[in-house]
């Protein structure tokens, strides 16, 4: 029997993915196509599915499986009763929802990745210098990073519901666009980010001398806060990022949908580990470059003095990235 958390666990490991609450029904798409949809109770998933093979689907198994309502005929898509999928079944038929929706070299990519993808190069101090220039050109850009600091004293707590409060408020002022509960309604993120708290100990190491295991405890950590529940959606990916940055800002090069999808082609924990890895190498590179370890030193060399390394290196993504591709 599969869950709707086995749904969301596939489908936002599954590139471009997106998740929205749509007339109070999840729904999974890339851009404006929708390739799976639960129904408001959530024990039925919807899927795209080829016309020509649905019919015999639906009569091969038809405690599974049936067709969509009338006006639903025309497009590519069935229905499945979920408690009656296996998590194999589930996992097939996300992933063949997905590949009808996405490029041909994206599914390729994702499904056929190479064996060893070589990361990219590190940027030089000179390019690093350059992005930081046009990142503190964005107004207030470091307005509500220093409103959470002063308001955590510098050190996040999620045991503290002030604390919890807080950086709801920062991911918000970030694009997450994470629900507030109304007057009389449980918090959900507040509760469910207090309890992953209590089940994870931080590293607190320098992005830079990040071991193989610190990386590995934090993979754990984006994966699970990554799929947490906060209403009827997920966190989601550039959410949990973001907030263990927030948690260990000198360990953590957050990132966004586009510079996951750029640099990883996924943004599942497998990607993750290999984005801290990508910028670990980034970080001990600047440093050489620089002549020695002084981290603090060497940002305010590069005009972001107070910022960790870790964030100046996800500005410079930022800006080569996110930011060229939105003036394009």
């Amino acid at each position: 029997m599969v869950t709707v958390h086995d749904v969301r666990r596939l489908a936002l490991a599954l590139p471009r993915t997106e998740e929205h609450l749509i007339r109070d029904r999840v729904k999974f798409r890339i851009g404006q196509i929708v390739y799976l949809a639960l129904s408001r109770d959530e024990s039925e998933l919807g899927f795209a599915f080829p016309k020509e093979e649905r019919a015999a689907l639906v009569a091969a198994e038809p405690e599974k499986f049936f067709l969509p309502r009338e006006s639903d005929l025309r497009f590519h898509w069935v229905e499945a009763r979920l408690p009656a999928l296996d998590p194999d079944e589930l996992t097939e038929l996300v992933t063949e929802a997905w590949r009808m929706v996405v490029p041909a070299r994206v599914a390729r990519g994702h499904l056929d990745p190479p064996a060893a993808p070589e990361p990219p190069p590190a940027p030089t101090l000179a390019e690093l210098g350059s992005s930081a220039e046009v990142f503190n050109g964005f107004a207030g850009v470091d307005r509500s990073w220093l409103a959470l600091r002063a308001e955590t004293e510098g050190a996040l707590d999620l045991s503290d519901a002030g604390h919890r409060t807080a950086l709801h408020r920062w991911l918000n002022s970030w694009g997450c666009r994470i629900r507030y509960p109304r007057e009389g309604e449980p918090d959900l993120f507040g509760e469910g980010l207090a309890a992953w708290w209590g089940r994870h100990r931080l590293p607190g190491a320098p992005l830079a001398g990040l071991t193989p295991r610190d990386i590995a405890r934090f993979v754990r950590a984006y994966e699970e806060l990554a799929a947490l529940p906060i209403g009827r959606r997920s966190l989601g990916p550039t959410a949990a990022s973001k907030a263990l940055y927030a948690l260990r800002p000198a360990s953590v090069m957050p990132w966004d949908a586009a510079i996951a999808d750029r640099l990883h082609g996924a943004r599942d924990g497998e990607a993750f580990g290999r984005h801290l890895r990508i910028g670990r190498s980034w970080a001990r590179a600047a440093l050489a470059e620089a002549g020695g370890p002084d981290e603090a030193a060497l940002c305010a060399r590069l005009g972001r003095p107070g910022i960790p390394l870790s964030k100046v290196l996800d500005e410079h993504l930022y800006v080569t990235i996110t930011y060229d591709a939105r003036k394009t």
